[in-house]
């Protein structure tokens, strides 16, 4: 590993029963009613987990989760137990948790991605170039890459097996998968976190394109917002300045997300042809993987200042 020897690339909490590898996240079971969430420093674009890790990431990640569930408790419940993780871990084993994980409630998940975009931006602004919608949500003509959508739309995804890729669904599917009341209930209330997180991220410089959050719920059948929320892994943020100057030539704005990584991998070669985006992923180079680092740090940094 050319990496700083502080990354965590695949945790190991011998202590505790592993449940499930995530793409970023490793989920431990604690007794039957709470999970360890440890969020590792792997990043993984276009659904493929890359070889190296990003130093630190794991930690701004959580830190952020953190920071929002703070800010929209009075919305939506989440799935914090308010216990440390340091707790549920043997002595040794305290180091790989520290800062970078959360002790939740074990929940029923909802098997939907409630995606919620703002703007219009990455593959949302391939589809409506193909088709003036994104995800079967009709959209006004005349709109360029990075434009602000006159409202922010729900197109929601149906949570795919590990490895493959979400895939987009309308909300009639969700009433199908769900019934009315809770797939309304999901919709609604992406709306209105993404909304409000918007506004407060805007105060601090920043705009939230788009965002998915996902959902469980408890045994009463009450909804709670769960796993990690308005990060730059399931966000893309853009910083207000470079906005207008990229949205006036049609380009993609900076961002404070993986966009940095995605846009080396999609000229990335491997033996001589480009990247067909399945595993393995190519090499990321450190200037890549320092600058990717630095950008995460940048965006905690700003809204937590």
């Amino acid at each position: 590993m050319t990496t700083q020897p502080s990354a965590l690339h695949t945790s190991n909490i011998a202590s505790l029963p592993l449940l499930a590898r995530g793409k970023v996240r490793d989920n431990y079971a604690v007794g039957d009613d709470r999970i360890l969430m440890v969020a590792s420093d792997r990043l993984s674009a276009f659904d493929v987990i890359m070889g190296e890790p990003i130093p630190g990431k794991g930690v701004l990640l959580t830190q952020m989760a953190l920071f929002w569930f703070d800010k929209l408790g009075h919305i939506c419940p989440n799935h914090l137990t308010g216990e440390a993780p340091e707790s549920v871990v043997k002595p040794e084993e305290v180091k790989q948790v520290e800062g970078r994980s959360m002790l939740v409630k074990r929940l029923k998940p909802v098997l939907i991605e409630a995606v919620v975009r703002g703007y219009l931006a990455g593959s949302g602004w391939k589809e409506y170039q193909e088709s003036q919608s994104v995800c079967g949500v009709k959209l006004p003509a005349g709109l360029t890459n990075a434009a602000k959508l006159p409202e922010p739309i729900y197109t929601p995804a149906a949570k795919a097996e590990m490895g493959d890729h979400d895939e987009n669904i309308t909300y009639e599917r969700t009433v199908e998968m769900v019934g009315e009341q809770l797939a309304a209930q999901i919709r609604d209330t992406a709306i209105r976190i993404y909304k409000e997180a918007a506004e407060i991220a805007l105060t601090k410089g920043m705009i939230i394109a788009d965002t998915k959050f996902e959902f469980g719920l408890t045994e009463d059948g009450t909804l709670v917002l769960m796993d990690e929320v308005l990060t730059p892994d399931s966000s893309r943020y853009w910083p207000v300045e470079g906005y207008e100057d990229a949205l006036a030539k049609g380009e993609n704005p900076p961002s404070y997300d993986k966009q940095f990584v995605r846009d080396w991998l999609e000229q990335a070669q491997v033996n001589g042809k480009v990247w067909d985006k399945k595993a393995p992923a190519p090499r990321l180079p450190k200037e890549v993987i320092d600058k990717t680092a630095a950008k995460y740090r940048e965006a905690l940094d700003r809204l937590t200042a």
